[in-house]
């Protein structure tokens, strides 16, 4: 006979303090008991009664590991940024008396006009074409995806608007620390906090995979300045037609995270029109939500310090491009 599997301890205990999802927002809530998931039949190894702080009892409810989070320094600072962000969402939402105009794209990043309005979490202008009215309405019924940006990257990118549009400069590339080099060491933080094979593993993995094929896809489309484009054409060249031995294998490896950070200001436009569920919708946005956090407490080592002053040359064919 076939000796029983044994069955993994419980990650949380009773009475301990943690943060708990309930809808999209994260609370501070108190293990309240811990039983088998067997009892309620829904594959859980352990479930938690939950009771969430200042919140009647009412709302107590048994969960699964996967809406619980450690109380530890780093789920505390994701959850008030899933409020703040919340609260200016609402705030915009009361404010907003008419639908914004028609979805267009832009490869000029809306005339810069999209640039300054992704930076304050807008959804910002839509320009281009007339489109039915039923697509709109299909268009605005869709999930979006409020992802918390730390101010200090807000403020970094109206500077890197300004810096661009107003006074004429450029990101130095190839960059010092490519997406690339970003991505690397952001799954070598994150990774040791994920047990090995785990569905959690595989999601970090996955949407790591696919911030990657964004970057690739909207960098040429949608994130440049009309200013940066005769320098894309000059570079592109260092990913066209490369050998194996070279290291510029794609834009992510000559880009860095100037660009990186106007692709997350621009997502939830982006994913808006993807067809996901709302389940998936949550864990994608905190995993987005996680990394942006990691970006914003490493801003000195990925961020260019200075941005450079081109040619008279540059600035006369970027003005006719």
């Amino acid at each position: 006979m076939a000796p029983a599997r044994q069955q993994p301890p419980p990650l949380y205990s009773k009475d301990e303090k943690v943060l708990c999802f309930h809808g999209e927002l994260l609370y501070e809530a108190k293990v309240m008991d811990v039983q088998s998931g067997e009892k309620s039949g829904n594959g859980e190894a352990w479930e938690y009664k939950i009771h969430y702080k200042g919140w009647k009892k009412t709302w107590d409810d048994w969960v699964g590991k996967d809406r619980i989070r450690p109380f530890d320094d780093e789920h505390k600072e994701l959850a008030a940024q899933l409020h703040a962000q919340a609260k200016r969402s609402m705030q915009a939402t009361a404010k907003q008396t008419t639908k914004t105009s028609k979805v267009g794209n832009d490869s000029t990043r809306g005339s810069e006009e999209r640039g300054s309005a992704a930076v304050q979490g807008g959804r910002g202008g839509r320009r281009g074409k007339d489109w039915e009215l039923e697509q709109e309405d299909a268009f605005h019924s869709k999930p979006m995806i409020n992802i918390p940006v730390p101010d200090h990257v807000q403020a970094m990118l109206v500077d890197d608007w300004e810096n661009i549009t107003k006074n004429n400069q450029l990101v130095p590339l190839p960059h010092p620390k490519p997406v690339s080099k970003i991505f690397q060491d952001y799954l070598a933080y994150e990774a040791p906090r994920r047990e090995e094979g785990s569905a959690s593993m595989d999601i970090l993995e996955e949407v790591i995979a696919g911030f990657r094929e964004y970057f690739e896809k909207a960098l040429s489309r949608i994130l440049l300045y009309r200013f940066e484009r005769h320098q894309y054409m000059d570079v592109r060249k260092l990913w066209d037609n490369v050998d194996e031995k070279s290291e510029y294998k794609s834009v992510c490896d000559v880009y860095g995270a100037e660009h990186l950070a106007r692709l997350i200001v621009s997502l939830p436009e982006l994913l808006a029109q993807t067809n996901m569920d709302q389940q998936s919708v949550s864990r994608l946005r905190e995993e987005v939500s996680k990394f942006t956090s990691w970006l914003g407490r490493n801003t000195e080592t990925y961020f260019v310090s200075e941005y450079e002053t081109p040619s008279q040359e540059y600035v006369d064919k970027a003005r006719s491009f």
